[in-house]
C-alpha cells in the first residue's frame, strides 16, 4: 500500500545498493552497475511522486515573484497573466530538462529521463499557471485575492504530498512549504513596490 510505504527505507535501501555496486570489484560479480530493485510502491514514488512533486514545488513558488511583481507595478491583470504564463512556460521547460538531464536513470532506478522531465515539465507548468489563471480576470483586486487563496490551496496539496508519500509531519510540512513560497511571495511584493 502507498499510504504504508516509508521513503527513508526507501532511500535507505537505494543509498546501500549503490554503495555495493560502487564497491563491487573491476570484473567481477558485481562490475555491471545496475539499477537498485524496488517495490511497486517504491518504483511509483521514485518515478513518478518524486519528479512531480519537484516539479509542483518549482512551479508554485518559482513562479510567484514575476507575477506579483508584474501585478503591483502595472496595476494591469492583463500584463501579469502574461509574464505569469511566461514564467510558467518557461520554468516547466527549463524544470523539465533540468530533471531529465540530471541522470539516465540507469544507476539509480528512478527511470527513464525523458519520462521523469516530462513529469516534472508537467507538474511545473500546472503549479506556475494554476495561480496565473486569475488574472485573467479583468478586476485587479479580485484576481490578486483569487491568486492568493490558490497559492493557498498549492502549497496545502504540496504538504500534503509530502505527507502521504514521504511520511513527513503534516504540519512541519505545511510550515516548510508556507515559509518558502511567503519568502517568494514577499519578494515579488516588495520588487513590486519597490
Amino acid at each position: 500500500m502507498r499510504d504504508e510505504m516509508a521513503m527513508d527505507s526507501v532511500l535507505t535501501r537505494w543509498k546501500r545498493q549503490l554503495g555495493a555496486a560502487s564497491r563491487a570489484p573491476e570484473g567481477g560479480a558485481g562490475a555491471v552497475a545496475q539499477a537498485p530493485q524496488f517495490t511497486d510502491d517504491e518504483n511509483f514514488v521514485l518515478k513518478i511522486v518524486q519528479p512531480a512533486l519537484v516539479g509542483l514545488m518549482d512551479g508554485s513558488v518559482s513562479t510567484l515573484a514575476p507575477i506579483f511583481a508584474a501585478a503591483f507595478v502595472t496595476g494591469n491583470p492583463h500584463i501579469a497573466f502574461i509574464i505569469g504564463l511566461s514564467a510558467a512556460v518557461g520554468a516547466a521547460i527549463s524544470m523539465g530538462f533540468a530533471e531529465g538531464l540530471s541522470d539516465d536513470g540507469v544507476l539509480t532506478g528512478r527511470g527513464h529521463p525523458v519520462v521523469r522531465g516530462a513529469i516534472t515539465a508537467g507538474a511545473t507548468f500546472v503549479g506556475g499557471v494554476l495561480h496565473t489563471l486569475p488574472f485573467l480576470l479583468g478586476d485587479l483586486q479580485a484576481a490578486l485575492y483569487l491568486a492568493y487563496l490558490i497559492v493557498g490551496i498549492e502549497l496545502f496539496v504540496i504538504a500534503a504530498i509530502r505527507y502521504r508519500y514521504f511520511k513527513m509531519n503534516f504540519f512541519l510540512s505545511v510550515l516548510q512549504v508556507v515559509v518558502g513560497g511567503a519568502l517568494v511571495l514577499a519578494a515579488g511584493i516588495l520588487i513590486g513596490h519597490g
